[in-house]
């Protein structure tokens, strides 16, 4: 079929903006509206859910948003594809079924399943389907369709396959589409939310919209938002997204490789950004596996510690802490957020934060926070606390790994309950000839490889902070981090990859300095993506770094105080794709 498809998005994960859904729908056309719900924690709290109920399993705020618009998406022939199913798509297709019923609607739900594995040991094992079942599932009439673990790109790439009537050696094709999906899935993080120049935003960043795919049939798409909302879609807000919690410029999907370092944006008139040029290589013949396993239990006090002596301080609580329930499971951090000479109590303290880990639930429990807190009269002087006594509360532990395609039952289910298998690829990177990419596709950096040319060192130099020059993303993957690096102009660009290596990395974020770190350059983009391997120990749930997520990760790089040089100025390079609306490279 040929035409635009366009594809919204109303929800980056659980617990997002409420009335999205409602805004999407009112605010301006659509084929297709999406939701994405699911992240590596998230599998986790609906892993626990369905521990005290079975029937559970699924993101209930779903239900609640669709009881608002259902009506309304079934009168705009807007087809909604979500996988909010979580552990339990079919429960949720059920429950769909059921608030029609009451609301006097006649709706036709779809759902894949499939990827829910049987591993005893694990709370739960999910592999990362693609999008052919949602495809199926659209093809046999569904108006609404649920899935459970699918990759988030799968939400856009299944309604094109369907529109467009895409095969599976349509790889570009499925390419470009899986960019716009990976653009899309974080809601409004690519129409400026988590902006690193959120103040050049028109809105200064307060409400920005949902965004907009429109889809051709070749695989590229323009990235827009509907008109009057806020935020903005920019070559740079954009960029930013694509940055997000990616690894090396090959970027594994179920149905398609898609080849990062070929993306060409290009702005396309006032909030319109237009993406093209995506390269597609064959799948792996593996599927990505998430795993989580409950970890034990975890807990955590936080000391203020006010004026002078504060490391003798600090020390005095952690032989306090370890004398009274043990060092296992123990960790101290001391954040000095302390100022010399300040005028309050707030400004002059700085915080020990005391974390316990453990399998035993009595220990980790009352008898940890409750050591703490008998230390109230009998510590530093001025000892106070920012928390109460509590007991402890279980952690869980995100690990990956993979199955064969062919191991997985990828199966849709039709409105009229007709059950299709969907078949693996039967091209994929591991059939013979297939391994290497195109010989006219380039091949990318591998970490390290490649080194860029040094940065001059006799050129006039400025000190201030590296974010003047470059955005920055970053995000978690399991108990990695990513953090991608954007120039904001092609002389930024042409010193930054020279200049920003790992080494540089790992002086100016000292945290990495013990861990593998991969470096990956992305030239049209006029980026470095690295991935820093085990910032985050066993995964989010179980991290107890200050950021457990990473989220922040790009703006500490930002702010650190570097030589600039100084014929470089801060501010975009309109010419060249900038944060103003309407322009772009």
């Amino acid at each position: 079929m040929s035409g635009v498809l366009r594809v919204g998005n109303a929800s980056g994960f659980y617990g997002d903006r409420s009335t999205a859904w409602r805004e999407m729908l009112d605010g301006g056309e659509l084929d297709v509206l999406t939701g994405d719900y699911l992240a590596e924690l998230t599998m986790l709290i609906l892993g626990r859910d369905r521990l005290r109920d079975p029937s559970l399993g699924y993101a209930k705020t779903f239900l609640r948003q669709l009881e608002g618009c259902l009506g309304t998406a079934l009168d705009r022939g807007v087809r909604i594809v979500t996988n909010a199913g979580g552990l339990n798509p079919a429960g949720l297709a059920t429950a769909i079924g059921s608030l029609a019923g009451r609301l006097g609607l006649t709706v036709r739900v779809g759902h894949v399943e499939g990827d829910a594995l049987t591993r005893p040991d694990a709370l739960t094992a999910n592999a990362y389907l693609g999008a052919y079942g949602i495809a199926a599932c659209l093809d046999g009439g569904a108006d609404v369709v649920v899935t459970g673990r699918v990759t988030d790109a799968s939400l856009v790439v299944g309604p094109a396959i369907a529109h467009f009537g895409w095969g599976r050696d349509d790889l570009d094709a499925l390419a470009g589409a899986t960019t716009a999906g990976h653009l899309l899935e974080c809601g409004a993080q690519v129409t400026g939310g988590n902006f690193s120049f959120f103040t050049e935003l028109p809105d200064g960043g307060r409400r920005p919209g949902f965004p907009v795919a429109e889809l051709h049939p070749d695989g590229s798409c323009v990235i827009t938002k509907h008109p009057g909302t806020g935020g903005a879609v920019t070559v740079e807000t954009v960029t930013a997204q694509l940055l997000y919690e990616v690894g090396g410029p090959a970027y594994l999907g179920p149905d398609v490789v898609t080849r990062l370092d070929t993306v060409e944006l290009a702005a396309d008139g006032p909030d319109r950004v237009r993406v093209s040029g995506v390269r597609g290589t064959p799948p792996p013949g593996t599927l990505k596996v998430g795993v989580n396993n409950l970890g034990g239990f975890r807990n955590s006090m936080t000391f203020v510690l006010c004026g002078l002596d504060i490391p003798a301080k600090a020390a005095l609580v952690r032989s306090q802490v370890e004398a009274a329930v043990g060092t296992q499971g123990l960790e101290f951090t001391l954040a000095r957020t302390d100022h010399p000479d300040a005028v309050d109590t707030e400004a002059a303290s700085a915080l020990l934060h005391v974390h316990l880990r453990d399998g035993d639930k009595t220990r980790a429990g009352r008898a940890f926070s409750a050591a703490a807190v008998e230390l109230a009269l009998a510590s530093y002087p001025g000892c106070t606390l920012t928390t109460l006594p509590g007991d402890a509360t279980p952690y869980g532990v995100f690990t990956a790994d993979a199955v064969p395609q062919d191991a997985v039952p990828h199966v849709a289910v039709l409105p009229s309950g007709e059950r299709v298998s969907i078949p693996p690829p039967a091209r994929t990177a591991d059939t013979p000839g297939e391994s290497a990419p195109a010989a006219d596709l380039p091949d990318g950096p591998a970490p390290e490889a490649g080194q860029p040319p040094a940065a001059p060192t006799d050129r006039p130099t400025r000190r201030a902070p590296l974010g003047e020059l470059v955005g920055a993303r970053s995000g978690d993957k399991g108990g990695d981090a990513n953090l991608g690096v954007w120039a904001r102009s092609d002389a930024t660009w042409s010193w930054l990859r020279g200049w920003l290596t790992t080494a540089r990395l790992r002086e100016l974020l000292p945290e990495t300095a013990p861990l593998a770190v991969e470096r990956y350059e992305l030239p049209n983009l006029r980026a470095v993506n690295f991935v820093v391997r085990g910032l985050l120990g066993q995964g989010v749930a179980a991290s107890t770094r200050f950021d457990p997520q990473a989220k922040a990760l790009g703006e500490l790089l930002r702010s650190r105080l570097i030589d600039l040089p100084a014929e470089l100025g801060p501010g975009p390079d309109h010419r060249a794709g900038g944060a103003t609306p309407g322009e772009g490279r």
